[in-house]
């Protein structure tokens, strides 16, 4: 008489052992007909799966998060057959799931055309339609990979043989189709409510390129249609935003083979970077932020002493000279403790914040770059505390109150917490572990913040906090972070003189706001779709003329503005005046500024604004007032 435990603490009693669906159908028909799988005691099974003893138990449904994987697991499977029905002798791979979606890698004797695709989707719709039973198994390994060996599924028999021999495997069979999975799956193949095949790219059999070239068909799949539509109407914004597009559309940066992963910046996305820069100084100054800079190129003896040789030297750019071992630096964190050594710092001193925009270089694999959001060379708008042990809760309290204010600026309002706890492999003691975990908890319940726990998911020497930011199409990007470290300034030997005379070591917090400039560019691009809030845009302002008597006036607005502080341009092109404003609004120029006879008699201009809006004539210094302010609103000094 097995007794389940739900989630809201309510208790169900069986005579007789029941499967997971019995019991959501015990609790009513419309559960039933959502229900996917369950998790009993934390670990998932099927629907069918039998429960013969008192558990606790959570019913995986189409709705949730869950129950959204348990679909894209299936819908990999689903495509999986298809495949193998339309071309038979394709081998099947792996085929895991991936965010928003799913993949799975084929060899085939030919490459698949787009037209393959279409007719691999169709084929999945009608054994959707077919509501094909999914059936669990089990065999032992020597079992499976004979199995598959005789069904030629050769890749399959190697998976299988890198298992251990005493392991058991569950397979799953939905009609004419079986394979390896953990599982679980949907209990048959119509509870795969929405799902579209959405791109076909290569892959090396198990990530090496000495090994055969694959082909890797890609899905995405959801708990309905209305939330498929959603997502591909974001891909298709995703598209149009695509920052590398945008960048050379706007001619702010590129990227050329002779120096793979790293960004040759143009005069306009320069401008921006510098005024980020400025900003984040402005605000680092107002809250006692000593900035510093540190060398690139640093003996690799230090990167051992800090741990990082040991954990990063397969990332790290190192070469020799004079017989010693260097290295570009990939972080900055070991050389601000070799600036807090510099003289003997007392209790008075602290806390004491060091901050620094410094380049940094990670050897990052040629595959995996990506424009300005993965790249081999970067800034960072690194920062470290260093500070007592009873600091720690105020001084993240602080630090969250300046990430506030600056994902505010950037027009960002929607963060996520998360606070990653510690990790199987990890230095330090567990009393310190404890304390560091607290402290990060207590900072964000003081600012009555909602926050989820990772575990395992901290530092090799400390807890984390990681910040996360909604973008305007919904996609979530990882930026800001603090970290605490009781481990690295005990090996750097970092200390201070203590209230009662004693020599203690300081805690050092990591923390970041943007995280990498390059990164969070690529960011802002895509969040504005190129088209920048003034304070942000390049050139704020562009004076044009309709005839050349105009030119010298133009001429005059410009040198005006730019005393004003404001970034404005002119345009004296021979130029009909209809086609330079179009170019400049496909530019997202802010203000558009036309000069005509009656303009110069009067001392103004004619204003525009990107949005389309039609200002008429206004003189130049109630435009500079405007602009001033708007800028003004965005944290910038008037």
């Amino acid at each position: 008489m097995p007794t389940i435990t739900l989630p809201d603490g309510s208790q169900r009693s069986f005579d007789n052992a029941v499967s997971i669906l019995d019991v959501a159908a015990d609790i009513g028909p419309g559960l039933a007909k959502a229900t996917l799988a369950g998790a009993i005691d934390g670990k998932q099974y099927d629907a069918s799966h039998i429960i013969d003893e008192d558990v606790s138990l959570s019913i995986i449904t189409t709705n949730s998060p869950e129950g959204v994987d348990v679909i894209r697991h299936s819908s990999a499977h689903l495509m999986a057959q298809a495949v193998k029905q339309l071309f038979p002798e394709a081998q099947v791979t792996i085929g895991p799931v991936i965010e928003d979606g799913f993949f799975y890698d084929f060899s085939y004797e030919r490459a698949f055309t787009p037209e393959d695709v279409d007719a691999i989707e169709k084929r999945m719709q009608d054994l959707i339609k077919q509501d094909i039973p999914v059936e669990r198994s089990v065999m032992s390994r020597d079992e499976a990979v004979q199995f598959f060996r005789d069904m030629g599924e050769t890749y399959k028999a190697e998976i299988i043989e890198s298992i251990p021999s005493d392991e058991d495997l569950s397979l799953y069979k939905q009609g004419d189709f079986i394979d390896l999975c953990r599982g679980p799956h949907v209990p048959s193949t119509g509870k795969i409510p929405a799902v579209k095949l959405t791109k076909l790219a290569g892959a090396y059999w198990r990530g090496d390129s000495n090994n055969e070239m694959l082909q890797r068909i890609y899905g995405t799949a959801w708990e309905n249609k209305k939330a498929l539509k959603a997502y591909l109407h974001r891909v298709e914004e995703a598209e149009k935003r695509d920052h590398r597009k945008i960048g050379r559309k706007l001619d702010l940066f590129h990227i050329q083979d002779e120096a793979p992963g790293q960004i040759f910046w143009h005069d306009k996305g320069w401008t921006i970077y510098q005024v980020i820069s400025q900003y984040m100084r402005d605000q680092q100054r107002m809250r006692d932020y000593k900035e510093v800079n540190t060398p690139e190129l640093v003996d690799f003896s230090l990167w051992e002493r800090s741990g990082h040789a040991a954990k990063y030297s397969e990332d790290m750019f190192s070469l020799e000279s004079d017989g010693r071992q260097f290295a570009l630096k990939p972080m900055n964190c070991p050389c601000h403790v070799q600036i807090f050594n510099q003289g003997l710092k007392s209790y008075r001193d602290l806390p004491l914040r060091i901050a620094e925009f410094g380049a940094c270089h990670r050897n990052e694999m040629s595959g995996a770059l990506h424009g300005l959001m993965r790249v081999r060379g970067f800034v960072q708008d690194d920062g470290h505390i260093f500070c007592t042990e009873e600091q720690i809760q105020p001084e993240v309290a602080d630090f969250i109150d300046f990430l506030h204010d600056v994902y505010r600026d950037f027009g960002f309002e929607d963060v996520i917490y998360r606070l990653s706890t510690r990790p199987e492999n990890r230095v330090g003691s567990e009393e310190d572990w404890d304390k560091a975990e607290k402290a990060l908890a207590d900072a964000l319940d003081a600012q009555n913040l909602e926050w989820e726990e990772l575990p395992g998911e901290g530092a090799f020497y400390g807890p984390k906090i990681e910040f996360s930011l909604k973008d305007s199409i919904g996609r979530v990007w990882q930026l800001g972070t603090i970290q605490v470290d009781f481990s690295m300034p005990n090996r750097l030997d970092a200390e201070y003189v203590a209230e009662d005379g004693s020599r203690k070591t300081p805690v050092m917090l990591h923390r970041a706001i943007l995280g990498s400039f390059e990164r969070f560019i690529g960011i802002l691009i895509e969040h504005h779709e190129g088209k920048f809030p003034l304070w942000l845009s390049p050139v704020q302002a562009v004076i044009m003329n309709i005839t050349d008597k105009q030119s010298d006036f133009v001429k005059k607005v410009e040198n005006t503005l730019k005393k004003s502080g404001i970034r404005a341009v002119s345009d004296l092109r021979n130029e009909k005046i209809g086609f330079k404003i179009r170019e400049h609004t496909l530019q997202r120029t802010p203000y558009l500024l036309v000069v005509g006879d009656r303009e110069v008699e009067t001392n103004s201009v004619a204003v525009r604004t990107l949005s389309g809006e039609d200002l008429g004539s206004l003189p130049l210094d109630e435009l500079i007032e405007r602009i001033t302010k708007e800028n003004a609103s965005c944290g910038l000094p008037e």
